[in-house]
């Protein structure tokens, strides 16, 4: 497809523009998860097919946002809503364990050496709450340490340096300085939290020499989302793991976006040795889920059958049947052809998206891996928080605009993800949307980037 071809919703969304009006009058901001919302409103979905999503006003689009990630066989697989079918017939939730818990430990743990026990949750946050716990369990120690810029969930902790400012970016030593991710964070929760500098193995060895000793746990995510999706380099993974060496912190591996980069999760892409894994998402099959993975030495820490647990994991819906049936469903059909089909889409989109950029001379280049793509507004180089925090938001907001207007429904930052039901054709219409939008919002006004 070219962009010529491409034609635009003419259709008015009043619909979903009344449901937001009827939401804004009992929901705060309108809109139940702040990630889905852009100005003026979000469109309303109403069903989805495959890698297409309609909305209430009868709009269809490519859907590459997939609920973040998590859909990675795209909307109302087969073999999923059978699974479910199945499943639901029998009880929504029990106050019992059920086979189907095992089924899915049994799978996932079978795909990587790393993750021999796993505990499941219910969402990516709380797993990565728990491994926290853990770490800081298993050490004694309460410090935390991530880079700068990437996102694991809602957690105080974790929250800290997400998105800081320029003007607030260095401490007094020059250091990624500790900033609240939300107003009201406790001072001992920003002393407690470490941010380290994404891809600088030296300043990150001087910092892991001066605090590693007060450190429960290091959490990095191997191409962390919010970071530009670059991946984690090899000089870096040196670092971690001879300052883990020297300083007897635990590493968890937060893959919650990223473990659909191969069929052994990403850790194992990039040479990195966890103790403990977070996953979420894609392993859920669509429905709420979490986990913890890791050695059976460090998972240990949540083991409740000796008395009291050092950590106590659970929660009303943990491995609930349903997902549990799901997750099944989506990770059996999730084999090594399918990732690699999908990992070859994304590549075929970044390298089709930047020649398009570098002929026409349009400030833009996609990044990524695998299955996962980010659209950044400047020809320098992605390499860390900082080199990718956008210098022209309103163009970005302008051009994921443009994009729903083209069929093809991205991320607010422009993100987004290849599902399995993904077809050529639809990477065309994807690729020629994406930089129609680019090179229409800058022909509309030249943007300084």
């Amino acid at each position: 497809m070219t962009p010529t071809s491409l034609s635009k919703h003419n259709s008015k969304p009043t619909n979903s523009a009344k449901a937001f009006e009827r939401e804004r009058e009992v929901v705060p901001g309108g809109s139940m998860r702040n990630a889905t919302w852009f100005a003026p409103h979000p469109p309303y979905a109403a069903k989805g097919r495959g890698c297409w999503v309609e909305d209430i006003d009868g709009r269809r689009f490519l859907d590459c946002a997939n609920n973040f990630f998590s859909l990675i066989h795209g909307h109302a697989f087969g073999p999923i809503l059978e699974a479910i079918g199945s499943a639901i017939g029998d009880g929504t939730a029990f106050g019992l364990p059920t086979e189907k818990e095992i089924a899915l430990a049994e799978l996932i743990t079978s795909r990587s050496s790393k993750c021999e026990q796993i505990r499941f949750c219910t969402s990516g946050t709380e797993a990565v709450m728990f491994a926290v716990k853990g770490a800081r369990a298993l050490t004694g120690r309460a410090a935390l340490a991530k880079f700068e810029g990437a996102y694991h969930g809602s957690y105080d902790w974790v929250e800290v340096s997400l998105a800081p400012e320029p003007e607030a970016w260095d401490d007094t030593n020059g250091n990624p300085a500790s900033i609240g991710g939300c107003h009201g964070v406790p001072e001992h929760v920003l002393r407690d939290t470490v941010v380290l500098p994404w891809n600088d193995p030296d300043q990150c060895a001087a910092v892991l020499e001066k605090e590693g000793p007060r450190l429960a746990a290091l959490i990095v995510d191997p191409v962390p989302s919010r970071v530009g999706m670059v991946p984690i380099s090899q000089d870096l993974v040196q670092v971690l793991h001879a300052a883990r060496e020297k300083h007897g912190f635990v590493i968890i591996s937060d893959e919650v976006i990223s473990f659909r980069l191969s069929y052994t999760g990403a850790h194992p892409l990039f040479g990195l040795q966890p103790d403990l894994i977070t996953l979420g998402k894609i392993i859920g099959g669509g429905m709420p889920i979490g986990a913890v993975a890791g050695s059976a030495k460090a998972m240990s820490v949540f083991d409740h059958t000796q008395g009291k647990p050092r950590v106590a994991l659970g929660g009303t819906f943990s491995a609930n049947p349903l997902a549990m049936a799901a997750g099944l469903a989506s990770m059996t059909a999730l084999d090594e052809a399918a990732i690699a089909r999908i990992n070859q889409f994304g590549s075929d989109l970044r390298a089709s998206a930047n020649r398009y950029f570098i002929e026409r001379r349009i400030p833009a280049q996609v990044t990524g891996s695998g299955s996962l793509f980010r659209l950044h507004l400047t020809t320098q180089p992605i390499t860390n928080y900082r080199s990718c925090r956008c210098r022209a938001p309103d163009a970005l907001k302008a051009i994921h605009l443009g994009t729903l207007e083209y069929g093809v429904l991205l991320t607010p930052n422009c993100s987004g993800a290849i599902s399995t039901p993904t077809d050529g054709e639809a990477i065309r219409h994807l690729s020629a949307a994406l930089t129609q939008a680019v090179a229409d919002t800058f022909a509309r006004q030249p943007w300084e980037i």
